[in-house]
């Protein structure tokens, strides 16, 4: 099979053949469709995370069932899914608290060490020698990943489209719904509206935020939000955000703020436009040792609870997440704006870090 390898830090992506990988118990191959663009695999190719290379990214996808291992009996052969990036275990501490989406094995076994969770890889080159995997390595033909983390999706549904559900989507809603806990009534800002952002904007509208005003640099870029949900936007550099904002809420602050982009200069912005008693969400994926400068008196005095948000629960968000989009409730077409094939993945990761990307990409792997 194809797949895009990264071979070192600050170095393109290469199309390499590889053989297709084997379930084992309790796993499942998918014959992928789609892996979607995100900007966190950027963070391992420009060194900014650790991750041992050579390895294959991509951790959202779509695909149909190609094998299922000793023990999967919720989906077969031939089934649609999709899968979700975090792979929970189910059996350590966190993920038996209700806490999957910090599931301790899958930080230890494949975030650290790039291996399902018997501490082996599943990628190997033709030499054998092996390739790391971020999350399930979505951006190959085939991947395989835990079975805990692939849910059928229903026939009504574009599988090609339905690949963002697994990152862009599951983390957008983690942090609206479980972390940020959006209120009907409440304001809302969401500064960055890239993929997880504009996704962040429609769940919070769809929560019936009375006001969803969406912060970004790049005019295109908020007026994809406007379509998404948001009801005021701010061009950050054309005005003083915090300005703006008191403008629209009447001096008082937004009650939940979203930080989407990574960066301590726009989380403390994010903390500075939250209202007393409000919360500010931090979703972005920021470089490794960032550290966040903020007015720690403003904090105590004004019961500002500043929260982290990684992703979503696998088992109970993917079903729920898939019901909002067999309803017609939620629109992941609309932040989709390129779709390339596995050859065009190493150009298209140089766009997005170029910041050309509206929205979310799609490689379209063959499935």
């Amino acid at each position: 099979m194809k797949a895009a390898v990264c071979v070192e830090t600050n170095s393109p992506l290469v199309i390499e053949d590889i053989p297709v990988p084997e379930p084992r118990d309790g796993e499942v191959l998918v014959h992928n469709t789609a892996c979607g663009v995100c900007h966190t695999d950027l963070h391992v190719m420009k060194a900014e995370v650790a991750f041992p290379l050579p390895g294959v990214l991509g951790h959202e996808i779509s695909g149909v069932v190609a094998e299922v291992g000793r023990g999967v009996t919720h989906v077969r052969p031939g089934d649609r899914v999709v899968g979700s990036f975090i792979m929970p275990c189910g059996a350590c501490e966190n993920c038996a608290r209700g806490m999957e989406d910090i599931c301790s094995t899958f930080f230890e076994f494949n975030r650290l060490r790039g291996t399902l969770y018997d501490g082996e890889t599943r990628l190997r080159r033709a030499s054998g020698e092996p390739l790391s995997m971020y999350s399930m390595g979505g951006l190959a033909e085939y991947s395989v990943t835990p079975a805990t983390s692939v849910f059928a999706v229903p026939d009504s549904l574009d599988l090609e489209t339905s690949a963002i559900l697994g990152c862009s989507l599951f983390t957008a809603y983690g942090a609206v719904a479980n972390v940020g806990e959006v209120r009907a009534g409440e304001s809302v800002a969401v500064i960055a509206v890239g993929g997880v952002g504009q996704n962040i904007v429609q769940l919070a509208a769809l929560s019936g935020a009375e006001s969803v005003i969406a912060i970004d640099v790049g005019a295109d870029k908020l007026e994809l939000a406007r379509r998404m949900g948001a009801t005021h936007t701010i061009n950050s550099r054309e005005v003083d955000v915090a300005e703006a904002v008191a403008e629209i809420t009447g001096g008082r602050g937004v009650d939940v703020a979203f930080e989407a982009l990574g960066s301590a200069a726009t989380t403390r912005q994010a903390v500075e436009i939250t209202r007393e008693g409000g919360r500010t969400v931090v979703v972005g994926i920021p470089p490794a040792g960032t550290t966040l400068d903020v007015d720690l008196a403003r904090i105590v005095r004004r019961k500002i609870q500043i929260k982290g948000s990684y992703g979503a629960r696998a088992r109970h968000d993917v079903p729920a997440l898939l019901r909002l989009l067999a309803a017609g409730k939620l629109d992941l077409g609309g932040v989709i704006s390129r779709r390339v094939s596995l050859d065009e993945a190493p150009a298209t990761y140089e766009a997005l870090d170029r910041g050309e990307i509206l929205g979310r990409a799609v490689v379209l792997t063959g499935g």
